[in-house]
């Protein structure tokens, strides 16, 4: 262990996360893992980790740490708020080394709900089931198999490596005016016409009643068919979304239960996961079905981009050549010109 960081003071959630524990759905528990897997890779790449390595998931939340016992480089990724370093101004999307003593102070996110902050070598947490990452219902994982609050002290596995360059990258966007793609089913037969309708064409709002495990949307009941809203229970995947007797759906997220007795008329594909995860409360949400192979194709695309994103490093020192070669102020007008 390399050193400790404390979180001296948070406003709104936070948790640790990993990869996730895929394997045992069969015993009744989903796999958790980021909410945004593109911003989570993202922070992990620029401190050199691992994709998947233990990182700190903030949802909606300001905060303020500290590191005790050497410094430690750290990036920010996804939903992203001001950033201050002793009250310096620090960009995201870009490592960092935190010198022992100094406060990072996180503000609450311009836009978007889920952030990551990755550490260089990680945290020095035990595994429950081959993961660290909490599933809050369950009691597993994360500190002492709860989120994270005010006074924690985080153990640092490693230490920040030294003489390393510090990288960037530029953030993905969150796409939050874009209906979010669908397959419809396993169970859109249960469902009458006007039914499929109003799931297509209306207009929801993500509710107050939104967290990990789902997000419950307000807006235009949707009709269920003859044979009501109970099903024999089966299984869920992340992205089924479920319509309960209220006709309001809800979307399934990363600590859902594994089984559910509503019909679900449809299911996020994956690439537009972390595209609903950043949803905040009383945002809107449209829907659009496409066909199984476009879905297919979407997935490899947001997996190579996940790969590239190692590649899509650049050095911090490059950034204002990058700038200037971009000739940013090439269409200045000049308002003393008629024309």
């Amino acid at each position: 262990m390399s050193g400790v960081l404390h979180l001296l003071r948070l406003s709104g959630t936070a948790s640790i996360q990993d990869g996730g524990r895929p394997g045992f759905l069969r015993d009744g528990l989903s796999a958790s893992g980021p909410m945004d897997r593109l911003a989570h890779a993202a922070a992990n790449h620029l401190v050199g980790n691992p994709p998947d390595a233990a990182a700190i998931e903030l949802g909606l939340a300001s905060a303020t740490l500290r590191v005790e016992g050497g410094p430690v480089r750290l990036a920010l990724a996804g939903a992203c708020g001001p950033l201050h370093c002793d009250g310096e101004p620090l960009a995201d999307h870009r490592a960092f080394l935190l010198r022992e003593g100094a406060a990072l102070t996180l503000g609450r996110p311009r836009a978007g709900m889920f952030a990551t902050l990755a550490v260089a070598g990680s945290f020095s947490l035990r595994p429950v089931l081959g993961s660290v990452a909490l599933h809050r219902r369950a009691a597993l994982g994360g500190l002492d198999g709860r989120p994270l609050r005010e006074g924690d002290r985080l153990p640092i596995a490693g230490p920040a490596p030294a003489g390393e360059a510090d990288s960037c990258l530029d953030p993905v966007p969150l796409e939050s005016d874009r209906p979010i793609r669908v397959v419809l089913g396993p169970q859109d037969d249960l469902f009458p016409p006007e039914g499929l309708a109003t799931f297509l064409q209306g207009t929801f709002t993500v509710s107050g009643q939104a967290d990990r495990m789902g997000y419950g949307l307000d807006g235009p009941a949707i009709a269920h068919g003859e044979g009501g809203f109970n099903i024999v229970s089966d299984a869920t995947v992340t992205g089924s979304v479920q319509v309960p007797g209220t006709g309001r759906p809800i979307v399934l997220m990363a600590d859902r239960q594994t089984t559910g007795g509503y019909p679900k008329i449809a299911t996020v594909i994956s690439a537009d996961l972390r595209r609903i995860a950043q949803r905040r409360p009383g945002e809107p949400v449209r829907f659009e079905a496409v066909d199984l192979a476009t879905a297919r194709q979407l997935a490899q695309a947001r997996a190579a981009t996940l790969d590239a994103l190692s590649r899509n490093l650049r050095p911090v020192e490059g950034e204002a050549e990058r700038l200037m070669a971009a000739n940013l102020a090439g269409a200045a007008v000049d308002a003393f010109r008629d024309d």
